[in-house]
């Protein structure tokens, strides 16, 4: 089977000035306070622009909320870092996306044990196998935060041992295997990379989120992996068995929609959401059910002001709803 090369989300830029534009008075303080809080700074050429588009979100979040509450959504959004991106915008922000596919390798593919009953809901956090939300800023580098989640939990599966990958060492390392840093990448690769040069730790490799020369020292390696099994493609169940006997596994999904973008809490279940078209990489922690409806835990890496403490309960069972089974794997170890 075969894997799209590239996904990231990497920053965009800006669309032309908005010039007749009657801003809101009585937002003029939460204004102040988000670019505060967030260290926003424009330029007299665009700031009037961001403050446009900024009160468009506003007025989205208040409306949905509005819904949510009459009952017509499972999951509220808010404020964030993305507050000053209109949707198209953000589309570009993550769409670095290529068809070319990553080459003829065989990989293992998972089986489920048919005969083992699944618990009713998983959550590896509690039980040491997923590090702190971490978070890629103004980088298209989601492939290798995807990345270093799946191999810590499965280092910590054989080890104990909760170590904290390094990213960085990803992006500046992986350009053999056609990986292009923060303009996106491929899991696979990275872990086939892994496979036949270990990892570093954030520790001894930190994060930069910027592009940058591989310094890897052999003498820091403190991971590696055997091979690669991927998820039958399409399949909740066959990934739900996953993440409920193997431990987190690295997912795509269609993550280019405004609610997306926004999201606060509850089960986010998006009807626009493509099972093909799939621009981001996360990791599936778990699962469970609220109010009879199944979710999935997922860890983003947008940090934790972004979500539900930087994680998203996503619709499960529900067709496949933003690709989440399209694309999953896992490193033997």
């Amino acid at each position: 089977m075969k894997f799209p090369l590239f996904v990231g989300c990497g920053i965009i830029s800006i669309a032309a000035l908005a010039t007749s534009f009657m801003f809101d008075p009585t937002l003029d303080e939460a204004w102040l306070s988000w670019k505060s809080f967030h260290k926003k700074q424009y330029n007299e050429r665009n700031a009037n622009y961001r403050r446009m588009v900024w009160e468009d979100n506003m007025k989205y979040i208040a409306n949905h909320n509005l819904e949510h509450s009459l009952g017509k959504h499972t999951f509220t959004i808010g404020m964030n870092q993305f507050g000053d991106l209109t949707a198209e915008e953000f589309k570009q922000y993550l769409n670095k996306f290529s068809k070319k596919e990553s080459g003829n390798f065989t990989f293992k593919v998972f089986t489920a044990n048919k005969n083992v009953e699944l618990p009713l809901a998983v959550d590896w956090r509690p039980k040491g196998y997923v590090t702190p939300v971490k978070d890629q800023g103004q980088c298209g580098s989601c492939w290798a935060f995807s990345t270093t989640g799946v191999l810590e939990g499965q280092v910590f599966n054989k080890t104990g041992k909760l170590i904290s990958l390094s990213e960085q060492y990803l992006m500046d390392c992986t350009r053999s295997v056609g990986n292009r840093g923060c303009n996106g990448g491929c899991k696979v690769q990275a872990l086939l990379f892994i496979k036949e040069n270990g990892i570093n730790s954030e520790e001894s490799y930190p994060y930069t989120a910027k592009d940058g020369d591989c310094k890897s020292n052999r003498d820091d390696i403190v991971a590696t992996c055997k091979g690669v099994t991927i998820i039958p493609k399409n399949s909740e169940a066959d990934l739900a068995a996953a993440v409920a006997t193997v431990g987190p596994i690295s997912v795509s999904i269609d993550a280019e929609h405004r609610s997306f973008m926004l999201y606060k809490s509850g089960i986010f279940y998006e009807p626009r959401c493509s099972s093909v078209n799939l621009d981001h990489e996360v990791l599936a922690v778990g699962y469970g059910t609220k109010n009879q409806k199944s979710y999935w835990i997922v860890k983003n890496s947008w940090g934790a002001n972004w979500g539900n403490e930087g994680y998203v309960h996503m619709a499960k069972d529900m067709d496949n709803n933003c690709g989440i089974a399209t694309s999953a794997v896992y490193p033997e170890v």
